[in-house]
């Protein structure tokens, strides 16, 4: 309907419909709602554009000749098409930054939480939910960057290509496309026909961030396993096994990493329904290839949503978590580092000393709470180095709150550090949803503009006529 006021718009523009003549077109085309006009072989093919094309001629007074002169079905289609793949792309980020903006409140609640970071699936260093958390609104954001600028690549109109080489009559095109809240019009006929690159783009973004989302749930549902046991959700957020009462399961985590795939699979089936097909508008690029880009956006919104409900009620269980980091020798770094920093051992020897010693720690069965300062210049002499102070290092080296607060470099987990990127990352939400904003604000402002040219104030009827022609109640 929008495309059809911007054609009935630029008729007028050319002189070729009168004034009034456009101004009744408009203001029949802002009757048509979903319920007023019906796929009919016999009336209308079926069609949507003849649909409306024989909608809006049973109700002029009198013919209009020269509308719908020099047009094609190909362009209409390419543009309306289009214009729901942006529409859906405004919906898709929106989704996508309130679950960043769970992942980044939820990390700011867990600067100085320890919990285990695991490499290899082996607990490796001390971090805390608010670093790992960081990454996972960082992510967010990436994703937001990148689908701006695909939604910037692919914001051309192709209103104006005609069938494939172009049009006959004058067109203004950048008039046309500014009017639909396109940036530009898009540079070539063919390309705007043919091409349906913009789907292929789209769903790539979608399974790309799929697998970065599928990832970040596998820790989840590691974590909230037994064996792990670091966090836990509500009951309305969980299920129980009837056989096996006391079990606490976490399916919506399952759901959430089963419909990623999804996603990776239907970029997929876009990709083959466009391989190896002629370059020019037909059914099987334009109708088949893209039949599932609504579904793609609806399951990423719906993973999304389902994500940042998780996200919104988790919780972690901290004496579990600290607990996990006192039991494990995740201070074998700090120790290695130390013993080259205060005791001057070549750095590669403490790495062996430091190995060694933990060896040897955990075949006595000591917690690294535990320490033997003995035990560690015992090792050390082996070595060829005399420890000066074999405690404090192990003391250092092990402390589990002190092993945050080591991380000086930017980016790592330290608290301090964390906090500054959360605060950056604040500042880039704030920029990018600004930046969402302003496009769909300028399509609905470009929508108005075209309604303000043809006399319309914009309202829609809820309903027609009882005595309309062609209304099927």
């Amino acid at each position: 309907m929008a495309i059809e006021k911007v054609l009935a718009s630029e008729y007028g523009r050319m002189e070729l419909i009168g004034e009034e003549d456009v101004r009744r077109i408009g203001r029949l085309l802002n009757e048509v709602t979903a319920d007023r006009i019906q796929a009919d072989p016999q009336a209308n093919h079926s069609d949507i554009a003849f649909a409306m094309e024989r909608y809006i001629e049973r109700r002029l007074t009198t013919p209009v000749p020269r509308w719908h002169v020099d047009r094609s079905r190909n362009d209409l289609q390419s543009c309306a098409q289009l214009l729901f793949g942006r529409s859906q792309v405004l919906r898709a980020a929106a989704s996508l930054a309130a679950f960043g903006r769970s992942a980044h409140r939820l990390a700011a609640r867990h600067l100085h939480t320890p919990m285990p970071g695991y490499t290899h699936l082996q607990s490796a260093q001390i971090i805390t939910p608010g670093f790992y958390l960081a990454a996972v609104s960082g992510q967010a954001l990436h994703s937001l960057e990148r689908f701006f600028n695909t939604y910037r690549g692919i914001d051309l109109c192709p209103l104006g290509a005609g069938a494939m080489a172009g049009q006959e009559i004058p067109w203004d095109r950048e008039r046309m496309a500014h009017l639909l809240g396109f940036r530009a019009a898009h540079p070539h006929a063919l390309a705007s026909v043919a091409s349906r690159d913009w789907v292929v783009e789209i769903t790539a973004e979608l399974s790309i961030l799929a697998t970065s989302l599928g990832r970040f749930c596998t820790d989840l549902m590691n974590w909230g396993s037994a064996e792990y046991g670091m966090i836990e959700l509500p009951d309305e957020l969980s299920g129980i096994s009837s056989a096996m009462p006391q079990k606490k399961n976490y399916p919506i985590l399952e759901r959430i990493r089963g419909k990623t795939a999804h996603l990776t699979s239907l970029h997929l089936d876009v990709l083959l329904g466009q391989r190896n097909t002629p370059y020019s508008n037909s059914v099987e690029v334009s109708k088949e290839a893209g039949s599932h880009l609504l579904e793609s956006f609806d399951t990423l919104c719906s993973t999304l949503n389902l994500f940042t409900t998780v996200l919104d009620n988790l919780r972690f269980r901290e004496p579990r978590m600290l607990a996990v980091c006192e039991r494990e020798y995740l201070g074998g770094f700090s120790l290695a580092n130390l013993l080259t920093l205060e005791e001057g051992v070549p750095w590669r020897k403490a790495q062996v000393i430091a190995g060694q010693y933990i060896t040897a720690a955990v075949g006595r069965e000591l917690l690294p709470r535990q320490a033997d300062p003995g035990l560690l210049s015992d090792v050390a002499l082996k070595s060829g180095f005399t420890l000066s102070r074999p405690e404090h290092l192990l003391t250092e080296a092990f402390d589990v709150r002190r092993g945050l607060l080591r991380k000086n470099s930017p980016g790592s987990a330290h608290p301090d550090a964390v906090r500054a990127l959360l605060d950056t990352q604040s500042v880039r939400f704030e920029a990018l949803e600004e930046e969402w904003s302003a496009c769909g604000e300028r399509t609905d402002a470009a929508l108005a503009e075209t309604d303000r040219l043809l006399g319309i104030d914009g309202g829609v009827p809820e309903s027609a006529p009882a005595d309309a022609p062609g209304v099927t109640r």
